[in-house]
């Protein structure tokens, strides 16, 4: 889980880094760029996760991704066709939400988990 985490967490500081010539780049950072630091924190810090208002912050991110990715959600037929991906920002703004969202999702399950270590101790 640590190393999904890790993934997630330098992919979406990637997608944060290209909004940079987006006319409403620093809002897409930020939105990329808060998951992106939970990520990094599920990888490298687990157990800060499940200690303090985290969870109800964790719970209250993924609930704000899934109303993202439903608001941003592609609509149309044949969204998913190659050339409509690159031509239609909307698209591209909806995937990179749900892929933020499964991010969120992941850094959530984390929080959740205790590791075996810990359950043994």
């Amino acid at each position: 889980m640590r190393y999904l985490n890790g993934l997630f967490c330098i992919v979406l500081l990637m997608f944060a880094v290209v909004q940079y010539n987006d006319p409403d780049g620093p809002l897409w950072a930020l939105i990329y760029g808060v998951p992106a630091a939970l990520s990094g924190l599920a990888a490298f810090d687990p157990a800060r996760l499940r200690s303090g208002i985290m969870p109800t912050l964790l719970i209250a991110c993924l609930a704000l991704a899934v109303i993202g990715t439903l608001y941003y959600w592609p609509y149309g037929f044949a969204w998913w066709d190659g050339q409509v991906i690159w031509a239609t920002e909307v698209v591209r703004e909806g995937l990179g939400v749900l892929i933020m969202t499964i991010g969120v999702a992941l850094v959530v399950i984390a929080g959740r988990v205790t590791p075996v270590a810990a359950r043994s101790a």
